[in-house]
Formats: C-alpha cells, structure tokens, sequence
C-alpha cells in the first residue's frame, strides 16, 4: 500500500495548493446563470478571480461582500444581505452560489441561520436559488472546495425522496480534475449510449471558451438550475473521481439513486471498464466507432511504449489527478519516482508509487533528482528551469499555454491524445534537447509574473 506522508516543513514553499474557496467558485461557475459570491474579504476574491481568468481565457462572474476591518469583528451577515440584494438587481441570476472563506470561518460566523433569517426579511427573495458552501481557506484544496459546493447544490436544490425513475437518465458528477473539454467528451461519450445525462457542474456549457452574442453578468452555459431537481428521477449516478464520492452517497441518501465511483478514465483498462457499465446501464452494446477508438489507443501505446518505458516521473497534483495521470504513466511503464498530493483523500492509497507527499513544489522539486518529466501546473516551470527537467503542464492553473480548457484526456480518443502529447516532450528529451527553459515546445514565459492564491 502506498504510504501518504506530510513534508514536515513549517511553511510552504512554493506552492502547489489553491484554495478550497476557488474550486467552490469554479463548481458553481458550471451551473447556467450562477454568479458565485466569496463571503471574505477583497483580496481573496481577486486572487482567485485573476487565477481563474488566466487559466480559462474568460470573463469570469465572480463576486465578493468585501469583508473589512470592522466587519472582520462584528461580524458580516450585513455584507452578504446587501451583497445579495445588489446582486439580484442587477444581475437577476438563477442562482447564487456563496462561498465562505477563512476570514468568515476563523471568526465563527454561523453563515447558515444568518442566511436563513435573511430570507424571513426578504419574501421578494422567494424565487430566487441561494446555495451556501462552507469552504474555508485552511481546509483542503480545489478539488474539496469544488466537492463541498457540489454537496452544496444537491442538499439546497434536490428534493428529499424518490421520485419515478427514468431508465435512459443519468447523474454525472465530474470533479475539479476534468477539463471543460473532458465533460463535453464524457456527456457524448453517456448520450451515445442513448442516455439522458445530467451534468453537475458542467463547466463544458460555460467555460468552453465560445463567445455571446451580447454581455452577461453570470454564467453563459452550464447545468440549467431547473434539470438539478430532476437529478432524483435518474437511473443511476456516475461520480468521476473519489472527491465526487461524498456528493453521490449524498443524493443517494436523499433520493435512493444508487451510484458508481470510476477513480479514473484515463487508460485503456478504465475506459473499458467505464464503457461496460455504461452497456450494463442502458442495455446496449458498445457502439463500433468506440471499439475503433480503442484499436487505436492500443495502436497509441505500442508507437508510444518505446519512449515511456522506463522513464522516471515526478508529479505534482490535486488527489485525483495525480492519481489518474500516475495510473496512466504506469500503465505505459513509467516509474513514478516523485508524486506530491496538494491534500489528503483516499485515492492517495491507490496512486502506483511508494510515497505520496502533501506538500508543496520545494518537495517535488527536491525529489525530481534524475528524473525525465515532470508534470504539474505553470507555477512548477521554475522548478523545471533549475533542474533542467522537461516540464509536462496539467491541472489548475496553466495560464501559460492556449487551449487548455479544451485538452481532453479521457476516453480512449483522449488517452491517445494524452500519450502523443506526453511522448511528444520525451522524445524530445532523447534527442538531447535541454528541455522546458531552452527548448521551442515547452518554454517558460519569463515575462508571466505568478499570482498564487493566498489564504484571507
């Protein structure tokens, strides 16, 4: 079994780590006209705000109660009612989804009981959605903020009991690690099946980088606010990822819908098992244009395996996409020598290597030694840049590279994908070229100054 250690530092260096607030923001900003609202203070909604815009390239609704000085002692239950009002005359949202952060936590506010009095004193808020996640700095990382909303979003807006299900509806629940253009490959992926799913949150409707027609104080595109109810009527619930698990035992509980969690679909073996249980569900063979799609990742593999066999990696990553990027590399014979966790959660356990750190890039920087890759976010190009290691970019935020939101690596079309990507910078490597800082493909943007997101 894989052990899971601290790096026994008393600061951080370097981070790896965004913070829990950001990935709640981020999983509402999936739901159709949502405006996300950070509960704390004006620099922690900036922080995240720039990091976001950087790394989707998007006009990103984000608001904040702007908490001071005075309201830091008093308390901010004013903020937020006049931050709600403000909101809903100007933007009229469906939803609007507050995120608590470490200023509000620390000081003990009780969030819940004021929102609730704030509701007996505004009967004009009566059709409008407000959904409150508890998502403080010093907890967790991205992936757990972006869990505990969509926790959030199903106890606020799903109604308790079962309802007559629909054999061809499905629940997905995609976490933090799947890119806008992972989701679109997934819900195609569900729908070739002749299923109906029911994608939340779908960043794949807003942050798939289209352009409106015309200005919008919310989010263009995502889960409709209306389909969220119905989630009790599906057949079946498919949690990507172990941070998503929580969220389906929740809606099991209140609805009976029963769920399966796939801990990754990246590599042959899990695409195949994903693609099973999807012809279990719908009674339907696998489609013929999927069956090519894996004649030709297993085509991908023995072109690739040359360059990734026993190649050393060092990773970096949120749980479960250093879990799903490990368990590809290994199945292509990589050893993974290094691999850096920004927090705790059981899929650590399962991730092919001897030792899991939570820490910071300072660690995995100190653990590349002889490595041949590394892979993590833009903010590990430094590290790349002293050791002289070829830097693969992958999770959030790559600010420093086009077209992120619309990579997809999952599915066997996306595995493929992955492997040329990946195989692509380790030939390079064999070649003798120097790397990230010197090399055409992978260079770092000196000019780029980092903005990491603080703790309020």
């Amino acid at each position: 079994m894989t052990r899971i250690s601290g790096n026994g530092k008393a600061v951080t260096v370097n981070p790896a780590r965004s913070s829990a607030p950001l990935g709640g923001a981020m999983a509402f900003l999936g739901v159709d006209r949502c405006l996300p609202l950070f509960h704390g203070s004006q620099g922690c909604t900036a922080f995240a705000l720039v990091l976001m815009v950087r790394h989707f390239r998007e006009a990103i609704p984000l608001q904040t109660t702007a908490m001071g000085e005075l309201n830091a002692i008093l308390g901010g239950a004013e903020n937020v009612e006049e931050a709600i009002c403000n909101i809903r005359d100007r933007a009229a949202p469906r939803l609007i989804g507050i995120c608590s952060t470490a200023l509000t936590e620390t000081r003990g506010e009780d969030a819940f009981g004021d929102l609730k009095m704030m509701r007996e004193r505004h009967p004009e808020w009566a059709g409008m959605n407000l959904v409150l996640a508890s998502t403080p700095d010093y907890t967790g990382g991205l992936q757990d903020g972006w869990a505990k909303a969509v926790e959030a979003m199903i106890a606020a807006l799903v109604p308790d009991g079962p309802a007559d299900q629909s054999p061809i509806q499905v629940n997905i629940l995609p976490g933090s690690h799947l890119t806008p253009g992972d989701v679109e490959e997934l819900r195609e992926t569900v729908a070739a099946f002749g299923l109906d799913p029911i994608v939340l949150p779908d960043l794949s409707g807003s942050l798939d980088g289209h352009v409106p027609v015309e200005y919008v104080p919310t989010t263009l595109g995502g889960t409709p606010v209306d389909d969220i109810p119905h989630m009790r009527a599906s057949a079946v619930t498919l949690a990507i990822g172990e941070q998503m698990r929580p969220a389906a035992e929740l809606l099991e509980r209140r609805t009976g819908v029963p769920f399966q969690v796939f801990d990754r679909l990246t590599g042959l073996k899990p695409v195949d098992t994903f693609l099973t249980a999807l012809s279990g569900i719908s009674g339907r063979p696998v489609p013929a244009r999927f069956r090519r799609q894996r004649s030709q990742l297993i085509d991908a593999m023995l072109d690739g395996h040359f360059y990734f066999a026993g190649q050393h990696i060092a990773i970096a990553a949120d749980p479960d996409l250093l879990l799903a990027l490990s368990g590809f590399l290994a199945d292509m014979g990589c050893t993974i020598q290094a691999a850096v966790s920004t927090t705790s959660s059981p899929a650590l356990e399962r991730v092919p290597t001897d030792t899991v750190v939570i820490g910071d890039l300072d660690d995995l920087e100190q653990a590349a030694d002889g490595c041949d890759l590394i892979v993590a976010h833009s903010h590990g190009r430094q590290a790349a840049q002293r050791t002289g290691i070829p830097l693969y970019r992958v999770g959030f935020p790559v600010f420093d590279r086009l077209g992120v939101a619309n990579r997809v690596s999952i599915g066997y079309r996306g595995t493929r994908d992955l492997i040329f990507r990946v195989g692509n910078i380790l030939i390079e490597g064999h070649d003798g070229h120097e790397g990230p800082s010197h090399g055409n493909e992978e260079r770092a943007h000196d000019g780029i100054v980092d903005a990491p997101l603080a703790a309020d």
